[in-house]
């Protein structure tokens, strides 16, 4: 399969691209939802020995869920600058480590997005977190042991991969 046309249909907060993909003797026309590159970060406080995760409205599933400290990608910003800025936004700490686990396409059959997945250990604040008023963010922080992250219904994948990746290291 070789992508020959591609042509942005819709360019709002996200973004989709209509493509025609020749296969042998046949044209295909698909949509691509392109929303960019994003990171993700399981955060660790080492001093109160505590995951912190955030709560949020996602238009996705249309309701709250419980998933890591996760944002896009601005511009050319390095996975690495754009996470710790993340952290500090949503959960206002700023990180000690960092370790990338895994870059994922959560979605490749519809989608490009591509999210960089990390644990990061941090041990004191500096902000309040909760997200940036003027991207009309509304965070919740939520502090969990161990024993009851491991207990959560988690569904979010970035998430789940995460909290595997510690897992099978514990």
């Amino acid at each position: 399969m070789q992508i020959i046309e591609r042509t942005r249909v819709f360019n709002g907060h996200y973004k989709v691209n209509q493509l025609i993909v020749q296969d042998g003797e046949h044209q295909l026309r698909r949509e691509q939802f392109a929303p960019g590159k994003a990171v993700a970060a399981l955060v660790y406080d080492t001093a109160r020995q505590v995951y912190v995760l955030t709560r949020q409205f996602r238009i996705g599933p249309e309701a709250e869920i419980l998933e890591i400290a996760a944002g896009m990608i601005d511009g050319d910003e390095a996975p690495e600058t754009a996470v710790r800025r993340e952290i500090h936004e949503e959960l206002g700490y700023e990180v000690d480590k960092l370790e990338e686990i895994v870059c994922i396409w959560p979605s490749p059959g519809t989608s490009s997005e591509e999210i960089t997945v990390y644990h990061a250990e941090v041990s004191h604040r500096t902000g309040e977190g909760g997200g940036l008023a003027e991207e009309h963010e509304n965070i919740e922080m939520v502090e969990l042991r161990w024993e009851a992250l491991v207990a959560e219904p988690l569904r979010d994948a970035k998430t789940v991969i995460a909290v595997q990746w510690v897992r099978l290291r514990k």
